[in-house]
């Protein structure tokens, strides 16, 4: 290979890990999706068919063909580098994120609505040619992650089943665009647990949690694929809809109307309804801030369309990764 070939290489790499860590801070956060910056950055797809190949036929290929031919099946270096990606951005900015969402909510909220906002931009100037079929795919869309946002958390029992079970759920909604695997956690009652298992790593529990991830990314992903093979646009319409539907749980402005407490004795909303900003700060006597929510809001916007430029200015060098 010559010195260009693997300088390029390189770059396609960091770029690729860039994604990766992309997608990863959207996973950490409850109702952004990194299924939202997989589908932005142009790697949805071949992430999708990457994972199915992950199968029985692959081991078949690894035992009779050998390694090196079972890797290219199943588009290892793709995978790999994506994924140390998405776990160095999990494990880093568990903390800060956490941090932000304690001390600077109002802000923080604005600024993911702003990247939403943005994304439904993204998938609509995407779908090539609306019909019926398109606009009833963003109705139901709509109304299913809508009515996951209004539902209020549950506080389920934290023993190893059920992270075995959250996590198959979460990773199933975090390859979709518009759901967020982490707002799911949290209507099971079960995003603090894992938030503070990343921070202390708690191996045990994150082994449980990655076993369940892996189950369900292997499965769903084969579903998935085949829906965006067959039914392209009606499907990217319906994840479409997941988007606006996720829009009601980005609201910055929330009062608690129905509250409980966790098992750590941390006091969390089971049920909460959105406010105008002055009406939010007639009630708590605070700042409602708008000013430099919408500010943020328009920086996450931005970096969405900013995001979506470069990876296309990435796109003419992609396949080279394969």
């Amino acid at each position: 290979m010559s010195t260009n070939s693997t300088s390029s290489a390189s770059k396609n790499y960091l770029a690729l890990g860039l994604k990766g860590i992309a997608m990863g801070a959207a996973d950490v956060v409850p109702g952004v999706s990194g299924g939202t910056i997989a589908f932005i950055s142009g790697i949805y797809d071949e992430l999708l068919d990457s994972l199915k190949q992950i199968n029985p036929s692959a081991l078949h290929t690894l035992f009779t063909k050998g390694i090196a031919a079972c890797w290219t099946q199943i588009n290892g270096t793709f995978l790999t580098v994506l994924f140390s990606g998405i776990l160095i951005s999990v494990l880093s900015l568990a903390k800060v994120i956490d941090y932000a969402l304690e001390t600077a909510p109002i802000l923080v909220w604005a600024f993911f609505f702003g990247l939403v906002l943005a994304s439904i931009l993204h998938m609509i100037r995407t779908i090539q040619g609306w019909g019926y079929k398109e606009f009833l795919a963003v109705i139901i869309g709509t109304a299913v992650a809508g009515s996951i946002t209004l539902s209020g958390a549950t506080q389920l029992p934290t023993g190893y089943g059920y992270i075995f079970f959250a996590g198959m759920l979460a990773i199933c909604a975090m390859i979709l665009p518009g759901i967020s695997g982490s707002f799911i956690l949290l209507l099971l009652g079960l995003y603090p647990t894992i938030i503070t298992a990343i921070t202390e790593f708690n191996i045990i529990l994150l082994g449980i949690f990655a076993a369940g991830c892996a189950c369900g990314l292997l499965s769903f992903s084969r579903f998935l694929s085949w829906c965006l093979h067959s039914y392209r646009q009606p499907t990217l319409a319906l994840l479409t809809g997941f988007l606006i539907g996720s829009l009601n749980a980005l609201w910055p402005w929330k009062q608690a109307i129905e509250t409980t407490i966790n098992r750590h004795g941390e006091e969390i909303p089971l049920i909460q309804e959105n406010l105008l900003p002055w009406v939010w700060a007639d009630i708590t006597s605070q700042s409602h801030q708008l000013l430099p929510a919408c500010a943020l809001a328009i920086v996450g916007m931005i970096l969405v369309l900013g995001f979506e430029t470069w990876s296309k200015q990435q796109e003419p060098q992609a396949s080279q990764l394969n």
